[in-house]
């Protein structure tokens, strides 16, 4: 089952499901507006079951099959009932909050899930987590830098780590001066030189939020304290993740920068699916470099790390007041710097007025992200 199957995640994993005939029976695919692609997909794929979350695009979804015999749906509750279907594994990849209740969904049904959505773990980690136990469900960290963690991992009690470091790549800005990024287009934010990804992902690649992001996810999916991970600017992306252990050893996760690596991984798991993703040659490369992030011209970062030492709730509004603001730059209501400062501000106010309280619940979660949305708009618009 792939949920955010119309997304660069979904789509990459249909491509190695379709490198793997014979082996993937897919029970559902669910999109969120993209009519033509969900469909596409869905018969890619040969699918049981096409949700479109968009419940205005069912008509155009129920036409689109016709006579495919692929069962149709739309709207939130009908992806979520999707979710529920069983499976052996759930591809979690809609992206931003929108993701957090069809995939928890899937994990207090007690299903292995593929976690490609970030926002689920910043958003609710802690219920999220506490559900996942209650339910036995197995989390499987899809994105490539929380994957290549987790295999240099290599099932070693996360207790015995001394240090958690995701690598970034620096993004387009990585040796621009501090007022060319704040003064930086959608269009240049956009332009990222290692991977091909959605737009919001690649905007929050470029401040670094994403990297922060990934920070909160792995304190959550790994239960590693906070002050344990790290992050590093490596510009190559061949090094996705590295585990120095008490002991002293370092194993560090590598693959080109094809996000088919971990999806892969995640999918054939615990063994192996081929695929045709380019061949990693160190000789070839010649050269791997690493820098410590430059907090004052990428803030986000720091914003990021900040919420996640003062816990509670401030993840969660973090990642609202993120969103918010990355979609207003995208339509060009703000300027680039804006998107650090409408968190940290928003985060700021929460925290100051006691509002940020660790959500005990999924419904907890999405009102505060509903409270800190609202926060955060108030903000762009006085931008």
């Amino acid at each position: 089952m792939i949920l955010g199957a119309t997304g660069s995640i979904g789509q990459s994993t249909a491509d190695v499901i379709c490198g793997a005939p014979g082996l993937f029976d897919v029970v559902a695919v669910v999109g969120g507006r993209d009519v033509a692609a969900l469909a596409r997909i869905a018969r890619q794929l040969n699918a049981k079951l096409a949700v479109i979350a968009d419940p205005s695009a069912y008509g155009a979804l129920r036409d689109e099959l016709s006579g495919s015999g692929i069962e149709t749906g739309a709207g939130p509750l009908a992806a979520i009932d999707a979710a529920l279907r069983p499976a052996d594994l759930v591809v979690g990849a809609i992206a931003g909050a929108a993701g957090v209740e069809p995939t928890h969904a899937a994990v207090a049904a007690g299903r292995t899930v593929a976690l490609a959505n970030k926002e689920c773990l910043v958003c609710a980690g802690p219920a999220f987590m506490r559900t996942a136990a209650a339910a036995g469900a197995t989390l499987l960290p899809m994105d490539s830098e929380h994957n290549a963690i987790f295999q240099a991992l290599g099932g070693t009690d996360p207790k015995s780590v001394e240090r958690m470091i995701l690598t970034a790549s620096g993004g387009p800005f990585r040796t621009w001066t501090r007022d060319a990024i704040d003064t930086a287009t959608p269009e240049q934010a956009l332009a990222h030189p290692n991977w091909s990804m959605g737009p919001k992902i690649t905007i929050d690649s470029a401040s670094l939020m994403n990297k922060g992001l990934e920070v909160i996810e792995a304190h959550y999916i790994f239960g590693v304290p906070a002050d344990r991970l790290d992050v590093l600017v490596h510009p190559q992306s061949i090094v996705h993740g590295l585990v120095t252990f008490s002991d002293g050893a370092v194993t560090a996760g590598m693959a080109q920068p094809d996000m088919r690596v971990p999806i892969a991984h995640c999918l054939g798991y615990p063994d192996r699916v081929t695929t045709n993703a380019r061949r990693l040659d160190l000789a070839e490369i010649g050269t791997l470099t690493f820098d410590r992030p430059d907090f004052d011209r990428f803030p986000a970062l720091r914003v990021a790390l900040e919420a996640l030492s003062h816990g509670n709730g401030l993840p969660t509004v973090l990642n609202a007041a993120n969103e918010i603001a990355v979609a207003a730059f995208l339509a060009r209501e703000c300027g680039f710097r804006d998107i650090a400062r409408c968190a940290e501000q928003v985060c700021m106010e929460f925290a100051r007025n006691g509002d940020a309280r660790e959500p005990e619940s999924i419904a907890d979660a999405l009102a505060l992200d509903r409270a800190a949305r609202d926060c955060a708009r108030k903000f762009i618009a006085m931008a």
